[in-house]
């Protein structure tokens, strides 16, 4: 440990290793495949930019968006890390060549899955002697492989075409179970798990109740008047986004700015660097905003709409406090806002009879929409119709079931935190004041109203969530 320790100080300046970082580096030293769940803000990168320089050969990364992968570029360019390159669309037919001819003289190669996938690249990769194969925010695989990005799916023959190198896998957010999943799915065995705890004691957990959208307004402008800036709230839809950072510049004496997929890329990068610099007090965005943004003195988030999951939560909300002060993660709820997400998280998933449809027509089908796209990668790739069939439907109960859980959440009246840590397999104690507001705190109306509605209890803490949403599912179909 000294040994390392020695070349922390030398190449990075620290003093001493973040949680996780250490042990992670000891098993790839070890010559392990690693999957290290590190709580968000516990400097991920530093450990396979740290290896990268003890093996001397190249690290390739997996990762997600272009936005990341070109703020990650940047970091690691400025901390000395010069031989980094990102290959993503945005590169020209002639820049992208001359990276892929001279792709041995880079030491850290970020790309996204759909990208290596493309055999004209992967041919590229595979003269490649390379020493590290990363996965970055390894939840991905899960959480979008079956019905967003199927590529995720390719990774494990990628890595098989690369002749297995080392393998790391980097999340903050994974239960035991999607852990094994995400290992299953890669083809891996004999892997070593580094697990570091979730809980951000610094980040105090709240849900605000609200009445209607005029209600809900309110509550999000009295907020961000008294929260200390700077914040991010999450909206489930650009027109919200929107709509909202016309009211805040309106009504709030601060700077506002909304970011979400339809903005150029000009403009992306215009709002993110301004953020990071504190020229901006407060960005409405949706979830392509944040993953990866190392701005340590964000205060707040504010969920302006439920997330449909607690691993998008945890996610998100991580992405306050990671200087370690005092900062808060609020939802904002309002009745049958679940129904929002339910439809959007249904809406993304082929039905049966579109699935139906497509394998009888697929010759003729010559749309260029995202489902087509989807069933395209499954026909390519010789699932059958009842395999796409029984994968969908099974995809439908996992997402139902993760919103059930994630209404729990927001419905709780008990301890937030121990609610939120037991789905990634944790224990918790030590609620007090800072903690949330759901320990010893009234019922609110809502939820008493919908629990006497829907379940017969004789125990006002023990809820069947199953039931509840269930019956409002129903209800509304």
């Amino acid at each position: 440990m000294n040994y390392l320790r020695q070349k922390l100080k030398k190449w990075f300046g620290f003093d001493d290793f973040r949680p996780g970082q250490f042990e992670v580096l000891s098993s790839l030293s070890q010559g392990e495949n690693t999957f290290g769940m590190l709580p968000t803000g516990t400097g991920k990168t530093l450990i396979y930019q740290f290896f990268g320089r003890m093996i001397n050969q190249p690290v390739v990364i997996i990762s997600p968006l272009i936005s990341l992968m070109q703020d990650q570029v940047d970091r690691m360019r400025y901390l000395g890390s010069k031989k980094t390159v990102a290959i993503t669309s945005g590169l020209n037919f002639v820049e992208k060549k001359r990276i892929l001819n001279n792709l041995n003289k880079y030491n850290y190669i970020y790309i996204s899955p759909e990208m290596i996938s493309q055999l004209d690249v992967l041919k590229y990769f595979n003269k490649l002697d390379i020493g590290l194969f990363v996965i970055d925010e390894a939840h991905c695989i899960i959480q979008w492989g079956t019905d967003f990005r199927p590529e995720y799916l390719n990774l494990h023959r990628i890595i098989q075409s690369l002749n297995n190198p080392q393998v790391l896998m980097l999340t903050a957010t994974a239960s035991k179970t999607v852990r094994s999943e995400i290992v299953h799915k890669l083809g891996l065995h004999n892997v070593k798990y580094i697990v570091k705890s979730t809980n951000r004691s610094n980040i105090m957990l709240s849900v605000k109740y609200c009445d209607d959208t005029n209600d809900k307004n309110n509550k999000l402008l009295s907020l961000v008047n008294k929260l200390c800036s700077p914040g991010i709230i999450y909206f489930s839809s650009k027109k919200m986004a929107n709509m909202a950072t016309i009211f805040l510049r309106q009504k709030a004496n601060l700077k506002v700015e909304a970011y979400h997929s339809d903005l150029n890329n000009e403009n992306r990068y215009r709002i993110q660097h301004q953020f990071m610099n504190d020229q901006i007090d407060v960005i409405c965005a949706t979830s392509a905003f944040g993953m990866g943004i190392d701005k340590s003195n964000i205060r707040y988030v504010i969920h302006y709409h439920m997330p449909s999951n607690i691993e998008s939560y945890v996610q998100e909300m991580g992405r306050a406090g990671r200087d370690m002060k005092e900062s808060i993660s609020v939802i904002l709820y309002q009745k049958n806002d679940e129904m929002l997400q339910y439809n959007l998280l249904m809406d993304n998933i082929p039905d049966d009879d579109i699935i139906s449809f497509y394998y009888r027509n697929y010759k003729k089908n010559h749309n260029d929409d995202e489902q087509t796209k989807l069933l395209k990668y499954y026909y390519d790739n010789d699932y059958s119709e009842e395999e796409v069939i029984n994968i969908f439907q099974a995809r439908r109960l996992d997402q139902k079931n993760s919103l059930s859980e994630m209404l729990s959440y927001v419905l709780n009246n008990d301890c937030r935190r121990k609610k939120i840590l037991s789905h990634f397999d944790e224990k918790f104690s030590a609620h007090n004041e800072y903690c949330c507001d759901g320990d010893h705190t009234k019922l609110n109306l809502y939820a008493a109203n919908l629990i006497r509605s829907n379940i017969k209890t004789n125990n006002k803490h023990n809820y069947d969530w199953n039931s509840i949403i269930n019956s409002l599912f129903n209800k509304m179909h």
